[in-house]
């Protein structure tokens, strides 16, 4: 069973910069073809900084940054045993290329359905650029299947 003493477990913030080749291939790959996301001077003509990346792009950052994989092995969690049962977004800001973003996560709550045999563990960040502006909050469960 995963100790209730993690909710409110903190990691270090992530920072990271957005690189517009690989916006433009994330863009690529889910079939997006409006030019903003992968053309820069079509993104500045719609009035944004530079290639703006889609809407769930930013959920790679923390995958590329590790803090996932640590929440999992500092908890004592089977990654054999894990899936993903959940990811929402609220955006405020686009994201664009150049961009240096601030995702601070936090977990808010780790609950038990089933009788114990499946764990939750909710995540929740707070995503902002270096101009100060709130991009998006982001909200992640992830599930642990237990017998």
């Amino acid at each position: 069973m995963i100790d209730r003493k993690h909710i409110g477990y903190a990691p270090p913030a992530t920072v990271w910069t957005l690189e517009k080749g690989r916006i433009a291939f994330f863009a690529k790959v889910i079939g997006l073809t409006d030019p903003i996301h992968t053309d820069e001077a079509a993104a500045k003509a719609a009035g944004y900084r530079g290639v703006v990346a889609p809407p769930t792009f930013i959920f790679g950052a923390e995958s590329d940054a590790g803090v996932s994989m640590k929440m999992i092995q500092d908890f004592g969690i089977d990654l054999g045993k894990v899936l993903h049962g959940e990811q929402r977004f609220e955006f405020h800001a686009p994201a664009c290329a150049g961009d240096t973003l601030r995702i601070e996560t936090r977990v808010t709550d780790i609950y038990e359905k089933k009788g114990g045999l499946l764990e939750f563990v909710v995540r929740e960040a707070k995503v902002t650029n270096q101009l100060g502006e709130h991009v998006a909050d982001m909200r992640g469960v992830i599930v642990v299947r237990h017998g």
